[in-house]
């Protein structure tokens, strides 16, 4: 049998061991350019099935990261919701975005908070551009053929669209999560103009997909040279991010090392 003060004692290094246990184990300290990381995601999707994986190898480097949630509903909305976001932070954003997301990021990214710009297979608008203007600029992958589109005038994927076009190269559970968490995009979203681009006065990052059959990936290395935009070039389809996460997470990293 213990006595009292043997039981206080051993409650005490209980208490010490489960506190000071997860103080070891804290990720790493970023000590290094940008900490705070802004993640958006594009059209048929949501923040944490694009961005699970990066988000967590993020995290794991000791980097503040938030996904947006975007509502997909407008051009004007999602911005919005990207600024919530850059506002929750504390300090410089590096702002990343994939696809229709590059929409969103080059206009929340005149926040003066934001510091640089990562384009992962995005859309790059031009001063007075829509959606519908970037993707005109070169022949399209035909993806728009096979748009789902709601009588309200929302768009989604179906399933084989998901598995053929979308993500190829992922395993069947993950374009299973895909198809079953898509958010629908607002096909108004595509008409609304960027009047003041970012990138004009940002530095920025781009990640081409070579296999991308959404987003052409001639448009996608136009518009990486356009902006002069630090590039790497990938061999995946339009999510590298989950395919390829390792790579896509390293290249966020050394552009958040630059600022």
């Amino acid at each position: 049998m213990f006595t009292t003060t043997q039981l206080t004692s051993i409650a005490m290094m209980a208490i010490t061991a489960i506190f000071s246990t997860p103080q070891h184990a804290k990720s790493q300290t970023v000590s290094k350019g940008v900490k705070n990381i802004v993640l958006v995601h594009g059209a048929f999707a949501d923040g944490s099935g694009s961005w699970s994986k990066v988000l967590a190898q993020l995290q794991a480097k000791g980097y503040n990261v938030i996904a947006v949630q975007n509502p997909l509903t407008s051009l004007t909305n999602d911005v919005a919701a990207a600024k919530r976001a850059i506002a929750q932070m504390d300090g410089p954003v590096l702002l990343v975005a994939h696809s229709y997301g590059g929409m969103v990021i080059t206009e929340a990214g005149n926040d003066p908070k934001v510091v640089g710009l990562v384009y992962v297979a995005a859309l790059v608008p031009e001063e007075g551009q829509n959606g519908n203007d970037v993707n005109a600029m070169m022949p399209t992958t035909g993806i728009e053929k096979e748009f789902q589109i709601s009588s309200d005038g929302f768009v989604s994927l179906s399933l084989k669209t998901v598995n053929e076009r979308f993500a190829p190269d992922v395993s069947p559970e993950e374009r299973n999560l895909i198809y079953a968490t898509q958010v629908p995009l607002a096909a108004v979203a595509g008409e609304e103009k960027i009047q003041a681009p970012a990138w004009k006065n940002k530095p920025s990052w781009f990640i081409v997909a070579a296999q991308d059959r959404v987003i052409s990936p001639d448009l996608e290395r136009y518009k990486a040279k356009l902006i002069k935009a630090t590039t790497l070039e990938l061999k995946s389809s339009h999510v590298p991010m989950i395919s390829q996460p390792g790579k896509v997470t390293d290249f966020i990293i050394k552009a958040a090392q630059t600022l």
